[in-house]
């Protein structure tokens, strides 16, 4: 999977071909591959599934150090990213999946249990580690399933489902316990601007456009985002710009000019200020 493939992690595109199962899994790795995946979130179900390493992941604002073994659980629409932990590097298997191929158009079950796990109304686990409740019953499937896609025998993907299902049975009848939806959605109102910024980083972005698109007042976005993240709107979206420059410098044989503007920097001069405050150094040393 190319870095653009990865980057377009939102609901416009499919990460599955017609006419098979909506599960694929994407071998990567954090630094060999790209420096770090900035926060985003997407429509699918994903499972990060440690295989080497150790890296950071950040669930809804919250940083998990995992390391090999561990396996993050994502659900649709929530907000995430991964980072390298230190100077360790990580590999990794995402693992991503449409929630609606467990549906059913005759029954309940679905509705009736599955959905609220989907719709993050149940107080699960959101990263599984050896000893934690869960934990057996999740590697158990998953790997169940890489096997079965390494395999691809006919009407495979009953046997996907049929794990999926399995494991989901476990969790559910583990975590019962539903949650506060309100304070665990707080983070919603932000989305439409961190999808904004995934798709338009290289495009002008003022505290005010944003503010308009959550109907927000310019101080109380610039709070509340502040609140939210950790750091104000206009550091976020140099740090998110810098860190696409970062893939494209290894990944392209563009100019560094172009690279900055490409990433919305318009004074080369500010760019490579702020990419050496970043990186350490240069976007011309960092490239080697």
């Amino acid at each position: 999977m190319n870095i653009i493939e990865y980057e377009q992690f939102h609901e416009t595109k499919s990460h599955f071909e017609a006419a098979k199962i909506a599960y694929n899994t994407y071998l990567c790795s954090i630094p060999l591959d790209f420096g770090l995946v900035p926060l985003h979130w997407h429509d699918d179900a994903e499972f990060i599934y440690i295989k080497k390493g150790k890296g950071i992941i950040s669930i809804d604002m919250i940083e998990h150090t995992v390391s090999a073994g561990d396996i993050a659980f994502l659900l649709p629409g929530q907000v995430h990213g991964i980072s390298q932990y230190e100077n360790e590097s990580m590999e990794y298997e995402n693992i991503i999946f449409d929630a609606k191929i467990l549906s059913g158009n005759t029954d309940g079950i679905y509705d009736s249990f599955l959905k609220p796990l989907f719709n993050n109304e149940i107080a699960i686990a959101h990263v599984f580690k050896p000893g934690v409740v869960g934990y057996e019953s999740v590697r158990h499937y998953l790997d169940e399933n890489d096997n079965i896609s390494r395999i691809m025998p006919p009407a495979y993907g009953l046997a996907i489902k049929g794990n999926l299902f399995s494991m989901f049975f476990s969790l559910i009848t583990i975590y019962e316990k539903r949650v506060d939806i309100v304070s665990t959605h707080r983070i919603d109102r932000l989305k439409p601007v961190i999808k904004y910024v995934e798709l338009n980083y290289d495009k002008p972005a003022t505290v005010a456009q944003m503010a308009e698109l959550i109907g927000f007042s310019e101080s109380h976005f610039m709070r509340y985002f502040k609140e939210a993240l950790g750091v104000s709107f206009v550091s976020y979206l140099n740090d998110y710009r810098l860190t696409m420059a970062a893939r494209l410098l290894l990944q392209s044989q563009d100019s560094i000019l172009d690279i900055a503007q490409q990433v919305g920097f318009d004074n080369l001069s500010h760019f490579n200020r702020q990419f050496k405050k970043k990186y350490n150094k240069t976007p011309r040393d960092y490239r080697r």
